[in-house]
């Protein structure tokens, strides 16, 4: 994706009550690339957000966590790609996937929102044209309620499978960076 910078967002919900939840798995990823990447977060007052800055073989990226919940995570990501003056083409965004099975991943550009609220808010606050990165968490068992399900934790035996599938994410986006939403896509799709 070239050397201008790239803003690549993990979805999650702030406070450490929902840390280990499946909405948060977005977050997770963030902070991996992170670690990968040697950059630490920070709070940045004016996007609403935590914040880290690196580089990817030579193109300078912003990760960024928002901090206003899922639900509302377009606002933080309108106020991100003004202040960082990434347009909206050149942002990855990291999040959980009710429709998608679980422990799989899923990369493309652009699209419709599939039901997330978060995608919903995004969309609404840039547009529909971002790549997305999805990583899936599976439907609710019976007849519990997605929002429910979403704030719920992993069972144990789901542990190992999930992070697996976070470092993957991860390894999706970096692949996005270097060598394109192609490239991703022929590897995860």
């Amino acid at each position: 994706m070239a050397s201008e910078r790239l803003l690549i967002v993990g979805l999650g919900n702030p406070g450490t009550e929902y840390a280990a939840t499946r909405h948060n798995v977005g977050f997770v990823a963030a902070d991996r690339l992170a670690d990968r990447l040697g950059a630490r977060f920070k709070r940045g007052l004016r996007h609403r957000s935590l914040v880290a800055e690196a580089q990817i073989d030579g193109a300078p990226v912003v990760l960024a966590k928002p901090q206003t919940f899922v639900n509302e995570s377009g606002a933080a990501l309108a106020g991100l790609t003004r202040y960082y003056r990434v347009p909206a083409g050149r942002t990855v965004v990291v999040y959980d996937e009710l429709e998608l099975a679980f422990a799989k991943i899923r990369v493309r550009f652009g699209g419709g929102t599939a039901g997330h609220n978060g995608l919903k808010s995004i969309v609404a606050a840039i547009g529909p044209d971002f790549v997305r990165v999805r990583i899936g968490i599976g439907r609710p068992p019976g007849r519990l309620d997605p929002a429910a399900f979403v704030l719920s934790p992993f069972a144990k035996r789901e542990r190992e499978e999930i992070d697996g599938a976070i470092d993957s994410a991860a390894e999706a986006v970096l692949i996005v960076v270097r060598d394109g939403v192609e490239a991703a896509q022929n590897l995860f799709n």
